[in-house]
């Protein structure tokens, strides 16, 4: 269609376009028992079958397996089209919404047509009403034009992939990928210069590179990594069979067993996440589940947004808590839909570094420090891969992840308008002047019975001494000490930080995303600009 009314808006359900792209989404499955059971039958064959007829039966076999392999990124690409069209359907109807209530109160009434007027049986119409009538119309057009676009942007990308189904999904693209360390601008100008069936062909071809480069649009790396969720889900699995194969286990292995179970459970739990149909939809822009498991997961998609914000977790975070971590990004995302539901925001978890498993590891930066260079290269893609006018970018971190944040910021330098900082034990600088973002765009919350407030510093020779005999202790340091320095620098959450502080309600350490804690409302203000 080449405009949206006013009744069609008002009518529109963004849930069902969302329930059809999970459908087109879900078709993946049974595309990929295909795709492995003509893979078993060509094995069979040439067991068991030699000479001209078999080489060509293979090939004619091969043939099929890689055209129908083909398919699953448009399979994919169709569920981010209708999400994508569900979410900006959702902004619309609540700038529509909001339109019609300042009518309301107003005293004017928006008819069937959408044609804003004064209510004779309310009040005389007045020059006031006049104007209210002028700036309801305008805001009623506002929505109506935005779903317009939607629907073209949609319709638009719908179309390409209905040509391609006859043209062909894939064509080999030109040799070359971007070296080992590419800033991000770069990916960002290789991807572009492709054609979608070139990047269609690196997707099924190459999901492994795909996935991880930063600079890649958002949709290509979900596409991508959905791609070679099963391999990754196989990897887990050869490892717990590897364990199992010692008889008797013993205890490191009996450890490590249960390590992987963990794993396991949180990549199930994540994988029904992103199988969802709910809102947002989930993008998975990262997944290694080697160690204690990476995992990069956007909600919503930052490409499209006008806020993104980015989720950067603590001390014993890895694959097995991945689905509770992104609750918590998801909680803060619901609470800038509840704030400013006419406009459209992003939140990732970013779990793409080693997180300190014990209290002793996280006495050190070492893991903070090595961990700057890959968040500095994501927020870069954040801002290179996104279409459209910038997009206001807020990056969080909680606890041992604050230090990740900080270290970044102050090292490397993080494409961010804002950080955030909360139960913090120290962000590694002294100071909010040091991080590099505008100023009045540090923020901190601590809460009062967090147990973080204990983590200051003490002298080399007592450090020393406490790692020797009571980790606990090391990290928590002295607890008749007074000052404001913690453990890796001044308190963020401190004024003479230089920040901002917002409140937080009694939660310890991991309270500060519970329903009614106003530190909830705080992050989620900062992530808006408000």
């Amino acid at each position: 269609m080449t405009g949206v009314g006013y009744r069609q808006l008002w009518a529109a359900d963004p849930g069902r376009w969302r329930a059809a792209g999970a459908a087109w989404a879900g078709l993946t499955v049974p595309v990929q028992q295909r795709v492995d059971g003509l893979g078993a039958t060509a094995g069979r064959l040439r067991s068991g079958w030699s000479g001209a007829a078999a080489t060509a039966a293979g090939a004619r076999l091969g043939g099929l397996r890689e055209e129908l392999a083909s398919v699953a990124p448009a399979l994919i690409e169709a569920d981010q089209v209708l999400a994508e069209l569900a979410g900006r359907l959702t902004v619309a109807k609540a700038r529509l919404a909001e339109a019609v209530r300042l009518a309301d109160a107003a005293g004017l009434v928006v008819d069937r047509t959408g044609a804003v007027r004064a209510d004779p049986s309310r009040v005389a119409p007045t020059e006031r009403a006049g104007v209210a009538a002028a700036g309801a119309t305008a805001a009623l057009q506002d929505a109506l034009d935005r779903a317009g676009a939607a629907d073209r942007l949609a319709a638009d990308r719908l179309d390409e992939l209905a040509r391609a189904a006859g043209s062909g999904w894939v064509s080999p693209p030109p040799p070359g990928r971007p070296a080992p360390g590419a800033s991000p601008a770069l990916v960002r100008a290789w991807w572009s210069g492709l054609t979608p069936a070139q990047r269609r062909w690196l997707v099924v071809r190459e999901p492994a590179l795909v996935g991880r480069l930063d600079g890649v649009p958002v949709a290509a790396r979900d596409q991508a990594n959905r791609l070679l969720l099963g391999s990754r889900r196989a990897e887990l699995l050869a490892e717990r069979r590897r364990l199992l194969a010692r008889v008797p286990p013993g205890p490191v292995a009996s450890v490590r067993l249960r390590a992987v179970a963990a794993r396991l459970a949180g990549l199930d739990a994540l994988v029904e996440r992103l199988t969802a149909s709910g809102e947002p939809r989930a993008y998975l822009l990262g997944l290694d589940p080697a160690g204690e498991g990476r995992v990069v997961v956007a909600l919503g998609d930052p490409d499209q947004a006008d806020r993104v914000f980015t989720y950067v977790p603590g001390t014993g975070s890895g694959l097995d808590d991945a689905p509770g971590e992104l609750g918590r990004a998801a909680r803060v995302l619901d609470r800038c839909a509840a704030l400013a539901p006419g406009e459209r925001s992003a939140a990732v978890l970013w779990l793409d570094y080693d997180a300190p498993d014990f209290l002793h590891e996280a006495a050190s930066a070492g893991q903070a420090r090595d961990a700057g260079p890959a968040l500095h290269r994501f927020q870069e893609g954040l801002r290179a891969s996104h279409e459209g006018p910038p997009a206001r970018q807020t990056v969080l971190g909680h606890s041992y992840g604050s230090l990740v944040v900080g270290v970044a910021a102050r090292e490397h330098g993080l494409a961010a308008d804002a950080l955030m900082f909360v139960g913090s034990p120290g962000v590694g600088a002294a100071h909010a002047g040091e991080l590099g973002v505008p100023p009045g765009q540090v923020w901190a919350s601590q809460a009062p019975d967090d147990v973080i407030r204990l983590a200051q510093p003490v002298d080399e020779f007592g450090r020393r001494a406490l790692l020797g005999a009571a980790p606990l202790a090391a990290v928590l340091g002295w607890p008749d000490r007074t000052g404001h320095e913690l453990w890796f620098g001044h308190d963020p959450a401190d004024p003479g930080f230089g920040g901002r502080v917002f409140r937080s309600g009694r939660g310890g350490h991991s309270g500060y995303w519970d329903p009614g804690n106003p530190a909830l409302d705080g992050m989620a203000r900062v992530v808006l600009g408000r």
